[in-house]
């Protein structure tokens, strides 16, 4: 028998032995067909075995994402099951330790992907076998909903069935800390390192599957009120005694996911009474069929809600992705006459004014802190230091804004936004819907358009253009490589501005824990971060340069400016790169 046999005669064992104790009759038998079709040497059969059984799915911040499938090295019942049992014996010893006597409490929702609902109730069945007191969401419902119910049921632990925005074949396993078990700063938010690895180490010490206790009943389903209380508090975040404008024609986009019933909802209550759903993509539908990749980022993503924007003549469109944590928003360009989506960057600008502006009109003094990740854009720190607040920089992610002490409000480029930490220690695409209606409605309101706004914060805080490049690579082993090619030979100019600083991010600093990427500026304050993604074999660059404008007229030229600023630094970043 040569290597090769053995490797194959080894999989399928450990195929047929998977079979047999997978608790879900239809996993197991797609697993037992795919044994037969490799056995009988069909090709692509043997691929998927062998990449369904290559390791195991690895428990990290983000929690758990992959494809459904069979196998230690997919999304499943058996994968579920021991990570909700790790999950379990971590809460309970955090709990102990931290309140003697104290009954751990978690709360589980899902969204409408497959398989979402039966890896919430196993997960909710798991942990009341362990003596915590359970609450299950009431039905399919939107990631920020779950961080709100974490905190408004003063929960230890909450798990979101979720892979957000990922294609139809995956679900995500997404973990929060409450109460007892995290430190003031993380209650109610993603889990950070070293919390991950504990978890982890727990997961890995889970014993053979039949050892796993499911308990009958015994957890709590919730009322649907969990759910009008949080439509209720976001609700009232709108402030119509001083923006009291409320006449915009808003057409909305849930992306097929199970934000749409909850958004419509919010927006109503807070006075946004013309909404317009997006007929096709209204209902949960796990497929995502109208949409190639179910992203608002991505090319096409928003085609749909942009020709019901046309139909209606909407004034703006509003789209949250499939968990509804993340918002997008895209308006008629007055420039150019043409709709077009506002980048991450714009609209956290947008927003970060707004809640300056009713913080003023409210008779508050400045206080707490704005925040955003390392690769978003500058100019909500000017914004920010102009008004009085205070200004912190994170790593990307929300797990690490959301813990920013005094947070007022936080975001991050890739469309996530926390306008009321108070409520959602985390990105919430609803909660933003509002604050985004309200300002625009002021717009509309005083004959303007959130172009004229942005272009008014562009006059005193400076022209702000950014832009992104991702490489996809097939081998994890190139994203080193080309770290490595920047430090060996690291480029002396971009966009031809000299490089006056290199920041290694892997160094650390006081304001920033350790993270692989780094960070140049130029002379002409031009930024390039250069960073591998940490959850897709991806390197992300990030591009972003700084004009000033003395006056509206010098705005066109400036934009112009900038664009022509940032091919040349792309340009750049390429050769750097070796590409």
């Amino acid at each position: 028998m040569t290597s090769s046999d053995a490797e194959l005669a080894r999989l399928l064992s450990d195929a047929r032995d998977w079979a047999d104790q997978d608790p879900d009759p239809a996993t197991a038998a797609a697993l037992t067909e795919l044994v037969r079709l490799a056995d009988e040497g069909v090709a692509v059969a043997g691929q998927e075995l062998a990449d369904s059984f290559s390791g195991t799915l690895q428990f990290g911040t983000a929690g758990l994402r992959a494809a459904l499938g069979p196998g230690p090295n997919r999304m499943n019942r058996v994968v579920v099951r021991r990570a909700a049992a790790g999950f379990t014996a971590f809460l309970t010893s955090a709990v102990g330790q931290a309140s003697p006597g104290t009954r751990p409490r978690a709360v589980v929702g899902f969204d409408a992907r497959y398989n979402s609902d039966v890896f919430a109730e196993e997960t909710a069945a798991i942990l009341t076998a362990a003596g915590v007191e359970t609450f299950l969401m009431p039905a399919a419902l939107p990631t920020p909903l779950l961080a709100y119910a974490v905190r408004a049921l003063d929960c230890d632990g909450g798990v979101m069935v979720t892979a957000s925005h990922n294609p139809p074949q995956d679900n995500g396993y997404k973990v929060y800390l409450g109460r007892h078990a995290v430190e003031d700063s993380g209650r109610g938010a993603q889990i950070v390192a070293p919390y991950d690895a504990l978890i982890a180490a727990k997961i890995d010490a889970v014993g053979a599957l039949d050892t796993i206790a499911l308990a009958a009943d015994g957890w709590t389903v919730l009322e649907s009120s969990i759910a009008a209380d949080y439509e209720a508090a976001v609700a009232a975040l709108a402030a119509p005694e001083h923006f009291p404008a409320r006449g915009l024609k808003i057409v909305l986009t849930p992306m097929h996911g199970v934000g749409g019933e909850t958004a419509v909802a919010v927006l109503n209550t807070a006075g946004f009474t013309d909404v317009t759903l997006v007929t096709e993509q209204a209902q949960p539908d796990p497929d995502f069929p109208t949409v190639n990749f179910p992203n608002p980022e991505e090319p096409g993503a928003l085609d749909l809600a942009l020709e019901t924007a046309a139909r209606v003549d909407a004034d703006i469109v509003i789209a949250n992705d499939p968990d509804a944590d993340r918002a997008a928003v895209a308006a008629k360009d007055p420039a150019t006459g043409a709709w077009r989506m506002l980048r991450g960057d714009e609209v956290g600008a947008l927003l970060g004014a707004h809640i300056v502006a009713r913080q003023a009109a409210a008779g508050k003094a400045p206080a707490g802190v704005f925040a955003n990740s390392i690769v978003s854009s500058r100019l909500l720190a000017r914004i920010a230091a102009a008004a009085g607040y205070a200004h912190e920089e994170t790593l990307t992610g929300f797990k690490w804004i959301a813990r920013v002490p005094g947070l007022v409000y936080g975001y991050e480029e890739a469309l996530g936004y926390c306008v009321a930490p108070s409520l959602v220690r985390d990105k919430d695409g609803i909660s933003a819907a509002v604050l985004i209606a309200e300002l625009a409605a002021a717009a509309k309101a005083g004959g303007k358009t959130i172009f004229d706004t942005l272009d008014e914060l562009y006059l005193v805080h400076g022209l702000h253009a950014s832009d992104q490049l991702s490489i996809r690579v097939a081998d994890l082993g190139l994203l080193d490589a080309m770290m490595n090619r920047l430090r060996v030979s690291p480029p002396e100019s971009f966009g031809g501005s000299g490089v006056e600083s290199v920041t290694d991010l892997a160094a650390g600093s006081e304001q920033l824990p350790p993270t692989e990427g780094l960070l140049y500026l130029t002379k002409d304050l031009s930024r390039v971060i250069i960073r591998p993604s940490g959850t897709e074999p991806k390197l992300k660059c990030y591009l972003e340069v700084i004009r000033s404008v003395g006056s509206a007229a010098e705005l066109p030229a400036a934009r112009n400016e900038a664009r022509a600023a940032l091919d040349s630094v792309l340009a750049d970043v390429r050769e750097a790169l070796g590409l």
